[in-house]
């Protein structure tokens, strides 16, 4: 008769080891949205065109998501650990480049080194937490705080550089990034264990420029969509992306040793991980693209004051994934879990969408109920995931999981912010200038500058748009979610039901 191994359980070391990983995990999250106070103090300093402005911005996110899928591989190879304390030099030096930066290419080049070392940092991480803990349930519970370090993040990085800008200079809020690398440098050798694939294969060079060729230009296509509606130039981009996507894909069937390994998919329960945690992040995404606009442009607050009250939703976050890890112990399906998981956050959409949200109290409850249903979804298909992924293949999977992301972030901006923007283009009079029926930012713009009445009228007519466009939007993201709930419910039946073990 044979028996399976019980899995070692983690100890103090692990877990003060999980502690220390965190710390790279929150900078990198929160380098996504670190600028956006910052930006008055560099136009000020660097004078950068708008062209400029906006590679400053989308650089570091682009070139963190075209290198996922690269550095996962690498680290399966090399090792996981010397990844991560690389990236942590690269980092750091990124950094130090960024805060003294005396031109805006110079800042862009800084920015462009930065999404290198977070490109090496993210999958490193998960990748540790997947080898430093081997029993599922202490897994779950670890990979329960690596989503809420992640998720609250991004949500910290927009208030800690208000905060900085307002005391010190903007290169700050790049400094704050160099004491915890350097903790992690002295710390990482010490508490880390190295892993790495036994019997990787050769490095498949040409997966690299394929790889970046299918995620960079499909994603900035998106994003753009978003921002300026379905243009043909936003149709190339994305049919590039597609394209390249394609030969990828050839190429991972077809090469002796892929980046991706092939045998990934075939373990139950990865694939509809990967999608479901994609189908998440475009809520999560899509909520945050009104919701920020909104506490500014519609409720009237400064910005620091908008991502102060932003902050409120993303409190219940850090209990919501440990009391999903605490369901499943006790017995719950993971498959129930996932699936309320989606019908909360459709229900936050829902809310969001209801009448009377000018009521900051109601806005701040629907996002904090949708945040909590998202992260329901992601903690534990994080945890699917890894969990179907064989040990040596960790960073090949924690890549591809956070590349799925990516495009589901993309995805929520473009479709829920096409959905929006229809809407208030529709709502918006006829009569409103040509500025003004494209955004809201150009409809207040305009007001500002006509007399009286006609001012004060085209502002509210605006905010009434937009609001309407919000609530077609939340409502396109809860029946999206829904969806989701039910494909779950359907593809997650005797996947992993406890996290004692899976399948």
């Amino acid at each position: 008769m044979t028996t399976t191994p019980t899995p070692a359980r983690a100890g103090r070391r692990e877990w003060t080891a999980l502690t220390v990983l965190m710390l790279p995990l929150l900078l990198v999250s929160m380098d996504v949205s670190v600028l956006y106070f910052a930006v008055p103090a560099i136009n000020a300093d660097l004078a950068p065109t708008g062209t400029q402005q906006l590679w400053i911005f989308d650089i570091y996110a682009f070139v963190l998501a075209g290198l996922l899928m690269t550095m996962g591989s690498l680290g399966d190879r090399i090792g996981r650990r010397r990844l991560l304390l690389f990236g942590a030099a690269a980092f750091g030096a990124a950094s130090l480049a960024a805060a003294y930066a005396d031109s805006a290419v110079a800042l862009i080049a800084a920015r462009a080194a930065l999404g290198i070392g977070g490109a090496t940092l993210m999958p490193s991480t998960m990748a540790l937490v997947r080898t430093m803990f081997t029993d599922p349930r202490q897994r779950a519970q670890a990979i329960g705080v690596w989503t809420a370090v992640m998720t609250g993040g991004v949500a910290l990085g927009s208030v800690m550089s208000g905060v900085l800008v307002e005391f010190f200079w903007w290169g700050s809020v790049f400094l704050v990034n160099l004491p915890a690398m350097a903790l992690l440098l002295v710390l990482g050798p010490v508490l880390l264990p190295e892993s790495r694939d036994p019997s990787p294969g050769r490095f498949d060079l040409l997966s690299v420029p394929l790889s970046m060729a299918a995620v960079l230009p499909l994603i900035h296509g998106l994003k753009e969509f978003a921002s300026d509606g379905p243009r043909a130039e936003q149709g190339l981009f994305v049919g590039t992306g597609l394209l390249f996507g394609v030969l990828f894909a050839w190429r991972q069937r077809t090469a002796a040793s892929p980046m991706i390994p092939r045998g990934l998919f075939r373990s139950r329960g990865f694939g509809p991980a990967v999608a479901l945690n994609a189908v998440s992040a475009l809520g999560m995404m899509g909520s945050s693209f009104f919701t920020t606009q909104y506490l500014q442009s519609v409720l009237g607050m400064s910005a620091l004051e908008a991502a102060l009250w932003s902050l409120v939703p993303s409190l219940p976050i850090g209990a919501t994934a440990p009391a999903a890890t605490a369901l499943v112990h006790r017995g719950v399906p993971r498959v129930h879990v996932v699936t309320a998981g989606f019908l909360i956050a459709a229900g936050g959409f829902a809310l969001l969408s209801a009448p009377g949200t000018d009521s900051l109290v109601l806005l701040l409850v629907a996002a904090g109920v949708l945040a909590c249903g998202i992260v329901l979804v992601m903690s534990q298909m994080t945890d699917l995931a890894l969990g179907a992924a064989p040990v040596e293949k960790a960073g090949s999977a924690s890549s591809l999981l956070e590349t799925g992301a990516e495009f589901g972030g993309a995805l929520g901006m473009a479709v829920l912010g096409s959905v929006g923007t229809a809407v208030y283009r529709d709502r918006i009079p006829d009569a409103a200038p040509e500025a003004a029926r494209e955004t809201l930012g150009g409809a207040l713009a305009v007001a500002a500058e006509l007399p009286g009445r006609a001012g004060e009228a085209l502002t509210q007519a605006a905010r009434v748009a937009f609001t309407e466009g919000m609530h077609a939007a939340a409502l396109t993201a809860a029946a999206v979610l829904v969806v989701a709930a039910v494909v779950a419910a359907a593809t997650l039946r005797g996947i992993g039901v406890r996290s004692t073990g899976e399948g």
